[in-house]
């Protein structure tokens, strides 16, 4: 095996893949786009609506307002309610968004608060419809403060004080460190993102390599070259493994300033910037070390992309091989997510859910070496198979030349 044949063959499938569209697409436009474009783009656009929403005035009926007066005056203060007049069929006008919501004041309401009863008040409303469940909310708020007038009232009658209702109180105090509580709550998220994002980066690289050239009938000219087939497979392998890890770093260099730009427009605006700061802190170590856990499935992800690829008679058919493979990723992935699932010896097992499980343990600043060691040294063997079969399906002429 001579490096300078690898070498070689490293250079020109770099600079063929560059070359390619689709590949610059997955592999730099994505990364770089999409994390401004779901946090700042969409999520702007989202919480805009949702302040629109809750500025608007919307329709609201109270029915039977006789029953309590002052109830009724209670609602209709509320400033972005518009109390229309009562109809008979209130229900089909929530259903057909003509009004938001509706209030009931039942019969004999003030006489059964007298009596020490407790009166229900229906509250009619279009569930899961944001305009509809805003008014509710309001109007909760509004019951709610009308409740505790007439509790206060009470109490001062019975010459009693207020905090009797409450004879005690809680505090909630955090003991574990920033770190701990940022990796629990982003933990599963990260490692989530980077596996898809170097799978993704490595997807059409490994396609263009393989089935790509049997479509452009240049995969002859090189297999003739002097150099072997080995350094065949790792000159491309080491092209798609490149664009893998690129694809991860732009990834979170975009995340990284996505987020910093939020915390910045937080800071302009006064709300809880520090808080959003300690929300997202991890130590760099945890950052090299996931990393560093990470390395061995891109390891993977490239040679079983190259394998599967290049049975593929056509670029098409290619991608419809991959396809499935995203499922199988995406699956362990985010069920690293799921409550309740902790690390085992059996998980540890498992390629890319243990990866994602130890990675989340991590960032949250948890070292258990014994699975660090153990995940990575069985990662590592995943990925020297997965390798090893890609230069023993190169060796087949079979493959090679299924067209």
């Amino acid at each position: 095996m001579k490096l300078a044949n690898i070498k070689t063959i490293y250079f020109k499938e770099t600079k063929d893949t560059l070359r390619d569209r689709r590949t610059l697409v997955s592999m730099i436009v994505i990364p770089v786009l999409m994390f401004p474009l779901l946090f700042i783009g969409i999520g702007g656009i989202a919480a805009k609506l949702v302040r629109n929403v809750q500025a608007e005035r919307v329709k609201v009926m109270i029915i039977d307002r006789m029953n309590d007066p002052d109830l009724a005056e209670v609602i209709a203060k509320i400033e972005r309610f518009q109390i229309v007049e009562y109809n008979q069929n209130f229900r089909g006008q929530i259903s057909n968004k003509e009004i938001r919501a509706a209030v009931r004041i039942p019969t004999q309401f003030r006489s059964q608060l007298d009596k020490g009863l407790q009166p229900e008040v229906p509250i009619y409303y279009y569930e899961s419809e944001i305009k509809s469940e805003t008014a509710v909310r309001d109007m909760e708020s509004a019951l709610s403060q009308y409740r505790k007038k007439l509790v206060t009232k009470q109490l001062l009658n019975a010459s009693l004080d207020e905090k009797v209702l409450e004879p005690f109180r809680t505090k909630h105090e955090n003991v574990a460190e920033e770190e701990k509580v940022s990796g629990a709550r982003f933990g599963g998220l990260l490692p989530y993102i980077i596996i898809l994002m170097s799978l993704t980066g490595a997807m059409y690289p490994a396609i263009d390599l393989t089935a790509g050239e049997k479509e452009r009938g240049t995969i002859e000219t090189i297999l003739v070259s002097s150099a072997s087939r080995l350094e065949i497979v790792l000159g491309k392998f080491l092209t798609v493994l490149t664009a893998s890890i690129s694809t991860v770093i732009l990834s979170l260099t975009s995340l990284s300033l996505t987020l910093l730009y939020g915390v910045t427009q937080l800071a302009s605006v006064g709300k809880n910037a520090e808080s959003a700061v300690s929300a997202f802190k991890v130590t760099p170590l945890s950052v090299l070390m996931s990393l560093l856990m990470i390395f061995p499935i891109t390891i993977f992800f490239s040679a079983a992309l190259l394998t599967i690829a290049l049975f593929a008679r056509s670029y098409k058919e290619a991608q419809s091989y991959i396809s499935p493979l995203m499922i199988l990723v995406v699956f362990p992935a985010v069920a690293s997510m799921l409550p309740g699932i902790e690390m085992s010896f059996k998980l540890a097992l498992i390629p890319i859910l243990s990866t994602s499980l130890i990675t989340k343990e991590i960032l949250s600043n948890v070292f258990h070496w014994d699975y660090i060691f153990l995940i990575f040294g069985t990662s590592l063997i995943y990925a020297a198979l997965a390798l090893a079969i890609a230069l023993a399906m190169f060796r087949r002429e079979s493959v090679l030349f299924r067209t």
